[in-house]
């Protein structure tokens, strides 16, 4: 009970804020906490009651080494399933650590009691509004309290109240070889893990990897590149894309766009052949031919990443060096001979607020340095502008480093840098140009292995995004 008590609590902290908001008083405190109950309908008290699954995510836990799973099963809207923690090899522990492990942690609100009469009457349509604007894990954690907000999911009013509200922050989905089943999602907000189970939906021995996203939704393809999957993370919401009519085995670069709740996926191979998949129509179409001013064949690898800015698709090529574009509202292909900066090693694209970024590694004899550059409009040539700091460089010295890379559209950008000596993870701001190091964390069932990022995409949150 004290658990609901304190969830009850922090819902009751942002009701206040939107009646302040809004001119309203809050009201004032009481003397006890007996009556919460009475926020809810009758039918859902009495679920509380007897009946109701309240299972608890605690997110002030700052333990960076644990992963806190996230998962609500999306074939069963009554359910919600919270992972236990992915922990690592048993450790010697302080005793006071030992005494408080496990304990709800306390709220942080200064409302310790309700008034009865003046919350039994508070307006039911305030309600959606309110969790609407929640955070994502908060949202989740006010689910299990009961059917009702339970439901909210799946309802076109909360659909509603929730394009209006200020979207969060995108999150980073990665996985990792020893993985590639079972990835993991990262917050750059809190600065927190989420580890996400293998989708129940998906065939039991595929290995999928995440190449694309839009709309809260992430686009999968099996390693044999033979199936297409999109999914939400968040809710395993899934759909399995039907059956391409070009079947291709090489290697392909995959985007995606999302406008109006549709989506569609563009795959290309390297001997020039694509596709273009409609969520409306749920089939691929091959729209034209790849003009014969592209030189083929096209260097592509799981490391092609396509950044998308509005309608267009952007990735890169090599021999010659440039990039490779395609508007997904025209089917007009474009081609752009830019000459990659010398020394250039591992490099990757990246989107910031319309801007097209590029991140690579620097090597020259034993030194490395991971630099960032901006495509100047104009001039169509890569002009720097910022590199890491060099004490951070040091580091690299004498090592053979490997980068992965993962850019968002709000100009952040996830970096994974590993060597046999050494495995980082670091995120740049394209806007402050602030660098900061990711905590660390372990892969799930992988021992003493830290995270890494063999594989991944940028992709928005959101709970009511539908495959």
């Amino acid at each position: 009970m004290e658990q609901e008590l304190a969830m009850l609590r922090q819902l009751i902290a942002q009701l206040q804020d939107l009646l302040n908001f809004y001119g309203s008083p809050p009201p004032p405190p009481l003397r006890h906490l007996n009556n919460h109950h009475l926020l809810l309908p009758h039918n859902d008290r009495k679920l509380m009651n007897c009946s109701c699954r309240c299972c608890v995510l605690n997110m002030e836990d700052g333990s960076a080494d644990d992963y806190c799973g996230l998962l609500m099963a999306a074939e069963k809207p009554e359910t919600f399933t919270v992972l236990e923690p992915t922990k690592p090899p048993p450790a010697k522990k302080l005793r006071k650590e030992r005494s408080t492990r496990g304990k709800f942690p306390c709220p942080t609100s200064t409302t310790e009691a309700m008034e009865a009469e003046i919350w039994k009457d508070f307006p039911e349509d305030l309600f959606q509004p309110v969790i609407a604007r929640l955070p994502v894990p908060t949202f989740f954690q006010f689910r299990s309290v009961c059917k009702k907000w339970n439901s909210l999911l799946h309802s076109e009013s909360f659909y509603h109240h929730s394009t209006r509200a200020p979207q969060p922050d995108p999150w980073f989905y990665t996985i990792t070889h020893e993985n590639a089943n079972s990835g993991a999602m990262y917050d750059p907000s809190s600065k927190k893990w989420y580890h996400h189970p293998t989708v129940s939906s998906l065939p039991d021995k595929a290995i999928v990897l995440p190449v694309a996203s839009a709309g809260g939704l992430v686009c999968f393809l099996d390693i044999g590149h033979r199936n297409f999957y999109v999914c939400n993370p968040l809710t395993g919401s899934v759909r399995e894309l039907p059956a391409r009519s070009v079947k291709v085995w090489s290697r392909v670069a995959v985007g995606m766009t999302f406008n109006r709740n549709a989506y569609k996926i563009l795959w290309v191979g390297c001997d020039g052949e694509y596709e273009v998949y409609d969520s409306i129509s749920n089939s691929w179409t091959r729209p034209g031919s790849m003009p014969a001013s592209i030189k083929l064949p096209l260097s592509l690898n799981f490391r092609s990443q396509v950044v998308s800015v509005e309608n267009t698709l952007y990735f890169m090529r090599s021999d010659p060096e440039g990039i490779v574009s395609y508007d997904v509202a025209s089917g007009m292909w474009s081609q752009f001979e830019i000459p990659a900066p010398l020394h250039l090693n591992d490099q990757a694209l990246a989107e910031c607020s319309g801007r097209i970024m590029l991140v690579g590694l620097l090597t020259k004899n034993a030194a490395t340095c991971v630099c960032i550059w901006e495509l100047q409009r104009m001039t169509m040539l890569w002009k720097e502008v910022d590199r890491m700091p060099n004490l951070w460089c040091l580091e690299f010295y004498g090592k053979h480093v490997r980068m992965t890379c993962l850019g968002n559209k709000k100009g952040l950008l996830m970096l994974s840098l590993r060597s046999r000596q050494m495995n980082r993870l670091v995120t740049y701001d394209v806007a402050s140009g602030e660098w900061d190091k990711v905590p660390s964390c372990l892969v799930p069932s992988g021992g003493r292995k830290k995270q890494w990022i063999a594989c991944g995409t940028a992709f928005q949150p959101s709970p009511t995004a539908v495959a």
